[in-house]
């Protein structure tokens, strides 16, 4: 995934969540532009909640999609 594209995300007005796929299966929920930090080689999820964060290599990054709203 492009490192762009998900700056072009977190960006958005109004910020829109989403959802980051990863090669692996996992998924990673960004409810909020502060909770994700996006380099040149790999992106930090933050989870305020639970206090941790997740590093995910850009290159096993496999889809970026808008959360549904519940």
């Amino acid at each position: 995934m492009n490192a762009d594209a998900i700056r072009e995300m977190l960006g958005r007005e109004p910020f829109q969540p989403f959802v980051i796929h990863l090669s692996s299966g996992e998924t990673h929920e960004v409810r909020h532009p502060e909770c994700l930090i996006v380099g040149a080689n790999r992106a930090l999820v933050y989870y305020p909640n639970d206090d941790r964060f997740v590093f995910c290599a850009l290159l096993h990054i496999n889809a970026v999609e808008a959360l549904q709203a519940t």
